[in-house]
């Protein structure tokens, strides 16, 4: 399986290039990691079987053992052939590019890694969609599981949703996998993304946390607790934190509000980060955020865009805008809705294309992206709605 890189290994690299010379002599060991990073079906005419011709291809997290390509509703899947990137050396079966009958439910994949005594299990689905999108979706949240890193054992909370073809599909994610890496021993509870008791049945609740000594080391001293539809991309944790969190899934209706209830406190003691040092600031009040955008996923060459941490409120292929301008403290579950405001008109076409995504973003901490915030400061959220423009 992937080995993650230890935290300190930044921090000594002089130190070890002064004993490289004694290995460099030596022959390399075999490749460990047994994964797929990228999975893709290349067909002549890609406009006739997917949404989009990007759909024709998915890059796959560290922690995903689920592929699933969305296709249009009238296409034969009992005759395709993936093909996959998997990590150097690794072994895959069935073959790359072998013909898979995919009809009757999702095949199997095995990656053996170069020194056979690692291997992983894939569960690829080619699934034919009828995209409707009902004119309210609600969430509940009920969908909660503990999820456990294969080898870092780490466990931590996940959420899922079921699609009309039965496919679970994690459509909101958050960041527990990144807390992981500098407290894997913690319990499901302690970190910062947890489904508790809510309004209804479960909830979502959110706490800003501190990361620790490790935190401190690696310049994280923080991590707020966030929620948002999308992906979270591990592997830049300790490389490009802002671009870990992946805002937005396709979305073929016009959204028009958000509603939901919540709770809110924020923590005692503010942390501050100025010149990479945690500083306590005693005159700032802690804040929450909620926010929602709809954006364009292709730019005007038709190339992928994606929301990320830094530019989910400005970037310049967002359509419409919604947030909630004052979270204000409360201790008894509370109604919030915020309403879109949109700055052009929709393209019809592209929309039913899955041309445009949507991200609705919770967080316990407004700066918790840059590391700031109180510890403690709590935001739990229930029953939440995204009410849609009727079709006539």
């Amino acid at each position: 399986m992937i080995r993650y890189r230890k935290p300190f290994l930044w921090m000594t690299t002089m130190a070890l290039s002064l004993v490289s010379l004694s290995s460099c002599f030596k022959d390399e060991a075999p490749n460990a990691e047994c994964d797929i990073t990228k999975a893709w079906i290349h067909v002549d005419t890609p406009e006739d079987m997917f949404f989009q011709t990007t759909d024709t291809a998915i890059n796959v997290r560290y922690d995903m053992n689920e592929i699933l390509f969305r296709v249009r509703r009238k296409t034969d899947v009992s005759c395709l052939a993936p093909w996959f990137e998997i990590t150097p050396g690794a072994k895959i079966s069935p073959a790359n590019g072998s013909v898979q009958d995919f009809s009757n439910g999702p095949v199997t994949y095995t990656v053996t890694s170069e020194d056979g005594n690692w291997s992983r299990r894939y569960a690829v689905t080619v699934s034919p969609t009828t995209m409707i999108v009902p004119d309210t979706i609600s969430f509940a949240f009920e969908n909660a599981k503990v999820y456990t890193d294969s080898k870092t054992k780490a466990t931590y909370y996940k959420w899922y949703e079921t699609d009309e073809n039965g496919n679970d599909i994690e459509y909101w994610a958050n960041a527990n996998a990144g807390f992981a890496m500098s407290k894997s021993s913690a319990a499901p509870e302690e970190y910062p993304s947890v489904a508790v008791d809510g309004y209804e049945g479960k909830s979502v609740k959110l706490t800003t946390s501190s990361t620790g000594a490790w935190g401190e080391m690696v310049r994280r001293p923080l991590a707020a607790g966030n929620f948002y539809i999308g992906e979270f991309d591990v592997s830049l944790a300790l490389i490009n934190t802002l671009h870990c969190s992946r805002m937005g899934l396709p979305f073929t209706k016009k959204p028009v509000k958000v509603t939901g209830m919540y709770k809110y406190k924020a923590g005692d003691v503010y942390w501050d980060y100025v010149n990479y040092k945690k500083v306590e600031r005693p005159d700032v009040k802690d804040e929450a955020v909620i926010y929602a955008s709809f954006y364009r996923n292709h730019d005007d060459g038709g190339n992928p865009v994606m929301l990320y941490g830094d530019d989910s409120k400005t970037n310049q292929n967002i359509v419409a805008f919604a947030s909630v301008e004052k979270v204000a403290e409360t201790d008894v579950w509370t109604p919030f809705e915020m309403t879109f405001t949109y700055f052009t008109d929709i393209d019809i076409d592209e929309l039913e294309r899955r041309g445009y995504s949507l991200t609705v973003v919770f967080s316990s901490s407004a700066a918790g992206d840059y590391y700031k915030g109180a510890p403690g400061s709590t935001l739990m959220i229930d029953n939440v709605r995204i009410i849609c423009e009727s079709e006539e």
